[in-house]
């Protein structure tokens, strides 16, 4: 082929012009004495491998060319036409009389192919970055070798598919791509095994996150980490670089994706055994498996095919933090069936059930009453557990911690870890069951509570709660008592107790009753103090004016503070100024008191009467001089009579005229008296009509 060609360019170095394709003159032996002496043959071959393929697949045109060659041998001598020489790489067809013979001729030796479509190719040529391919076109393909490195034994001859992308560039260039032609053949073949539910090999290239990656048939298929095994795998690096089985689960030809299961394999033949285990099973029996897999809860043990569950609480019969603390991850053991459902295919085993029950070997002479010691295992807010056994718990439940009343949960006084030494105070070995106690190891503070607090006895207690009728304070461990509301002052309302004291305070209390069976102690702490109410009644009477503070105003009306620390209460339509105004807080006013009750620790006050009072006295006052002036002019009208009846007929006329001057004036005296009290009467209900009117518009205001 080499040899070929160097005598091809020689022959086109001597002959630029020639514009004639004719076949080598080496194939035509009749005419090869002749092309060597005739140094100008009108011969221009376009490529060596074409001229190639003309002589291996056309031998008919051969022949024709054999005898047609001294023709154009003869030839030789005439003048070539002209050519083109700019225009020749813009494809200029080449002048000849021949030319369109040879062309049919070659024409007919090409395979007619389509674009967009997949045929066979065979490699003619390879080297280390390309491969030539001949699929029987007018001219070979190139491929770049990367498309074939997953076949590591390529070589020349062999027959592989390829995907016709052009049939022609624009360099005249056969595109081809063996990537493409594989993936569809692939894509046909993986629904195709979908379809079927065919079994199919794959090689896994790689790991990715959630499971492997599978090249199948040339497509990159996933294959998910619970599709590998029926059971988990942990290590998915073993599988790569591995040939195995697989079936197509799922396709998505949207997003070309592809989903492969090796589980699928297997799982077919698990269901026979899995039905053929279950079909054996019994309650009761002892099986050998190995452990699977390993939870907070649990433990998964594989039968051979099913799988089972040991919760964790049938690990052991001592409490456990974790399954890990007793068995491994593919440890071979021994477990009990405890139950199985064959419908939802559920296994309940056991593997403390294989051993002795740590009750049955608890000592026989333990009873009720003895003194035990163990360690705190559990911690609940109603209780501890403690083990005294490997196995063997008893319950000290948090009211058999302490002697004391209040509420406390029992991380109050222990925690996980702890010895503690304990009273049994009761034990039920059929049911399995202990309660324990620990304030049994003090004596009972209420065994003598009478000795220690007698009635009105004063002690000293710490505050520990609130409530909104009373403060519970703890004399000592166990001995609580509660100060009722009422008997925290004499002289002030307290509406909380959390306005007279503060929880972990201390505070001086008396005993004012006690109750052994209920355990009940009642305190007062007013009860320190004499009853300041004996005195309080012989200060506050009724009627008294006080100095009063006002502490806060409601609707009802006004707390008022008092001398000595007592409080007052002034209804709203008491509070009134004179000038119908209404006082505010922390104001200062004279206030009369209108009740006291010394029973019922009540004192009722009043602003306003102070006044309304004063207006009274002022009202029976003009009213007394009004009536002692009628009756001085009632006296005198009756002496003026009387001194008229006594005169004489003699003095009858000039007594009459006299008589007559003296009532006249009388009576313009009696006239300008009773002006001036009308007046003052009416200004006095002009005044009293104002104040109504004042106070009316008070009250339409509030």
């Amino acid at each position: 082929m080499a040899d070929e060609n160097v005598k091809k360019e020689e022959v086109t170095e001597e002959a630029p012009k020639a514009e004639v394709e004719t076949q080598k003159v080496e194939e035509a032996p009749k005419t090869e004495e002749k092309v060597e002496e005739t140094p100008k043959v009108e011969e221009v071959v376009e490529t060596a491998p074409v001229a190639e393929e003309v002589k291996e697949e056309a031998p008919i045109a051969e022949e024709e060319a054999k005898e047609e060659a001294p023709k154009d041998i003869t030839d030789f001598n005439e003048e070539p036409p002209e050519m083109d020489w700019d225009n020749i790489d813009n494809k200029v067809k080449i002048v000849s009389a021949d030319h369109d013979k040879y062309a049919d001729i070659y024409d007919n030796t090409l395979t007619q192919v389509t674009e967009q479509q997949v045929v066979e190719g065979t490699i003619m040529a390879k080297n280390s970055r390309e491969v030539v391919v001949n699929i029987g076109f007018k001219s070979d393909g190139v491929l770049s070798v990367n498309e074939l490195r997953y076949m590591e034994d390529v070589k020349v001859g062999d027959v592989i598919d390829v995907y016709i992308e052009s049939q022609e560039d624009a360099n005249g260039q056969l595109i081809l791509s063996h990537k493409k032609a594989r993936i569809l053949k692939s894509w046909d073949r993986v629904n195709e095994a979908l379809d079927k539910d065919e079994i199919i090999n794959g090689f896994v290239k790689c790991r990715t996150k959630g499971g492997l990656i599978v090249d199948v048939f040339g497509i990159e298929a996933f294959l998910p980490g619970s599709q590998i095994d029926v059971k988990p795998i942990r290590d998915y690096d073993i599988y790569v670089g591995n040939t195995m089985e697989f079936k197509v689960v799922k396709i998505n030809n949207e997003f070309k994706n592809v989903v492969v299961s090796h589980k699928a394999l297997i799982q077919d033949e698990l269901e026979k055994q899995r039905a053929e285990i279950m079909g054996k099973l019994e309650k009761g029996q002892v099986l050998e498996g190995t452990v699977k897999n390993i939870t907070s809860y649990g433990v998964f043990i594989d039968l051979g095919g099913v799988d089972g569950l040991i919760h964790i609480t049938d690990l052991s019969w001592g409490r456990i933090n974790h399954p890990d603390e007793v068995v491994e991850l593919d440890q071979k053991i021994n477990v009990v069936i405890l139950d199985f459902d064959e419908n939802k295919k559920r296994i309940a085993l056991g593997l403390k059930q294989l051993t002795p029950h740590p009750w049955d070997s608890l000592d026989e002479n333990i009873k009720i009453g003895d003194h035990i010691k163990g360690k705190v295992v559990v911690i609940a807010d109603y209780g501890a557990f403690i083990e005294i056994a490997p196995g063997v718990e008893g319950l000290i439940h948090v009211s058999e911690m302490s002697w004391s009343q209040h509420l406390r949960t029992a991380q109050d006084f222990l925690k996980v870890g702890d010895e503690v030494e304990a009273v049994i105070l009761t034990l039920d070995r059929e049911d399995r069951k202990m309660s324990l106690g620990i304030k049994q190891l003090i004596p009972d503070p209420w065994e003598n509570i009478d000795e220690k607090y007698p009635k009105s006895s004063k002690h000293t207690a710490t505050v520990r709660n609130f409530t909104n009728f009373g403060i519970f304070v703890e004399l000592e461990e166990g001995v609580d008592g509660l100060v009722h509301i009422s008997d925290l002052s004499w002289s002030k309302k307290i509406k909380h107790p959390a306005e007279f004291t503060k929880i972990g305070e201390k505070m001086d209390v008396v005993v004012l009753d006690v109750d052994v069976n209920n355990r009940r102690l009642s305190l007062g702490h007013k009860q320190l103090e004499e009853n300041p109410w004996e005195v309080f009644e012989t200060v506050f009477t009724v009627d008294s004016i006080h100095k009063g503070t006002i502490t806060s105003i409601n609707d009802k009306g006004a707390i008022v503070a008092l001398p000595y620390g007592v409080e007052g209460f002034a209804p709203k339509r008491h509070l009134s100024k004179e000038d119908g105004t209404l006082p505010k807080v922390d104001e200062t006013l004279d206030f009369m008191v209108i009740e006291f009750s010394k029973e019922n620790k009540k004192i009722i006050l009043s602003h306003s009467r102070i006044f309304q009072a004063h207006q009274a006295g002022e009202k029976a006052k003009a009213k007394a001089s009004r009536s002692a002036h009628n009756k001085a002019t009632n006296a005198a009208m009756k002496n003026v009579n009387k001194n008229v009846e006594k005169t004489t007929l003699g003095d009858l006329g000039v007594l009459g005229n006299l008589k007559a001057e003296m009532q006249e004036s009388e009576k313009a005296k009696a006239k300008e008296l009773l002006k001036k009290i009308e007046a003052k009467e009416e200004a006095k209900e002009e005044a009293k009509e104002e104040a109504k009117s004042n106070d009316k518009a008070t009250e339409s205001a509030e």
